[in-house]
């Protein structure tokens, strides 16, 4: 499993992680662009370039899909002819079948329900049902699928109908007390609903409540995740905190807000996901000032990667013509540790594959100075956030990752 073997070959010497992940995961061609990286970058973008390299390969007769964030890797085996059956795989292990129907379609009308004009839209899309199952054993008998591995089947699932807006899904192949707890959940979390039914003027639905419409808009919001399993992209997701009063006073904003919570570690990392669009991790870290997380301040080495870098991007002129930050170290670092202090901001890094390429701050717009660009009538909400974000490697604009619009 890939999780496995990349810890393993991160407590091994640079020459030897290098050798036994090429040896294990790596085409010719693959391996010359892993020595190249490995050769002229520093020990943490190497590994992760080795790790994501890796975590793309599929066995044969299996079709690669994502990586999560904690490193498994999802992959399946698609049928080759409609109507036959397609197995998610995770790590190795089968962990849901599904069949595509081929005769049944349906579409989620939710605003003609209860009128002459349910069921008979035509400029909504169509869907075919997938009809969801346990994974046969080697011994032929279904396995148990956990809740965890019901998420992790319904990410490939919109890696793979990434266009879709519902996933209509039956359990009709689950045993009942499986098919009870995974309805339960999906209805629970609000990752999926049933066909609603109108009480002004009832009428039959044209889904039966067997049929679970799981939403692409609940699921890329975390419906599912935090409280239910570790596979989210929110690594330490955070308890309810409290709606209170609070006020803020600057020289450019008034404002009335709720209390925001604590900031989180210097270093820690709040999000990971595995992007299929460029084949790689994204991740946002929140800001290291002083070296606390990545070992510079213990070793007594200067400047931590994050202060280091966003000094450098600072002073590129691409940069400066949109942020017009130019100036000295010391300047940079009042900037950061001015932002660390302020409760409505979070200044954090962005890396793709662990090789740092930008920076972004996260606000609570309410408190935010943008607050005052919003239309007169429209005022932004108590937890409304937004963001401010600087590539700073030029390599990385474009390609899938970002626009670039020159000025």
């Amino acid at each position: 499993m890939l999780g496995k073997s990349y810890q393993i070959t991160q407590c091994l010497k640079p020459t030897r992680e290098l050798e036994v992940a090429l040896k294990r995961f790596a085409s010719q061609d693959m391996k010359t662009k892993i020595q190249e990286t490995y050769s002229s970058n520093s020990p943490t973008r190497r590994l992760q370039a080795i790790a994501s390299h890796a975590s793309t390969s599929a066995k044969e007769g299996e079709t690669f899909i994502l990586v999560l964030p904690d490193g498994g890797k999802v992959t399946a085996s698609l049928a080759k002819i409609g109507g036959g059956s397609n197995v998610i795989i995770l790590n190795c292990t089968a962990v849901l079948s599904y069949t595509i129907s081929e005769t049944q379609t349906f579409t989620f009308d939710i605003s003609s329900i209860g009128t002459r004009y349910q069921g008979v839209t035509s400029h909504l899309p169509r869907y075919k049902l997938l009809t969801l199952s346990p994974p046969k054993t080697t011994a032929s008998k279904p396995r148990d699928v956990t809740i965890s591995d019901f998420w992790v089947a319904i990410y490939a699932l919109y890696t793979l109908h990434h266009t879709q807006e519902q996933l209509p899904v039956t359990l009709s192949q689950f045993p009942n007390a499986q098919a009870y707890d995974i309805r339960a959940y999906v209805l629970k979390s609000g990752l999926g609903r049933t066909y609603p039914i109108s009480e002004i003027v009832p009428k039959k639905p044209l889904a039966s409540e067997d049929i679970l419409f799981i939403s692409r808009a609940a699921f890329w919001q975390g419906a599912g995740t935090t409280g239910y399993h570790q596979h989210g992209w929110l690594l330490n997701p955070r308890p309810i905190f409290p709606s209170v009063a609070s006020y803020t006073r600057t020289e450019k904003v008034i404002a009335m807000h709720p209390l925001r919570p604590a900031k989180p570690q210097p270093g820690e990392v709040l999000y990971r996901r595995w992007c299929s669009a460029v084949g790689q991790m994204v991740e946002i870290t929140h800001f290291d000032l002083d070296g606390e997380h990545d070992g510079t301040k213990a070793a007594g080495a200067g400047l931590s990667k994050h202060m280091a870098a966003f000094h450098k991007w600072h002073n590129d002129e691409r940069v400066n013509t949109a942020w017009g930050e130019r100036g000295s170290l010391e300047t940079h670092r009042d900037y950061v540790e001015g932002l660390l202090k302020d409760p409505h901001v979070i200044p954090c890094m962005l890396s793709w594959d662990g090789e740092l390429m930008g920076y972004v701050e996260i606000v609570y717009t309410k408190e935010d100075h943008t607050s005052q660009h919003y239309p007169s009538d429209i005022g932004p909400g108590d937890w409304e956030r937004g963001i401010h974000v600087l590539v700073g490697e030029t390599k990385f604009l474009g390609g899938g990752r970002c626009e670039w619009h020159s000025r």
